[in-house]
């Protein structure tokens, strides 16, 4: 993850790693927060750019946002990974 941008209610940020799908997954959880405004990425060019995550928030500090729909996702995966472990014992 590399700070591409930012100012007091935006911060654009690069994202390196296989594929989008991560960010498919952490703009819905982002756009679930009522402080955020906008929440969306860019893929760019598929053999030259890697993808980017622009949030912009209403009133509080994008980077607390971005940390709090990181955690939430994260609980997500982490129940789900319990579940089918207890499942296919």
């Amino acid at each position: 993850m590399k700070l591409l941008s930012e100012d007091k209610n935006t911060i654009k940020v690069e994202i390196s790693g296989p594929d989008d799908t991560i960010l498919k997954l952490l703009v819905s959880e982002l756009l679930k927060e009522p402080e955020v405004a906008e929440a969306c990425y860019n893929i760019g060019h598929p053999d030259l750019d890697k993808p980017a995550l622009i949030l912009r928030t209403k009133k509080v500090k994008p980077q607390t946002v971005l940390k709090k729909a990181a955690e939430a996702l994260a609980e997500q995966y982490r129940d789900v990974g319990k579940l089918l472990e207890k499942e296919l014992k």
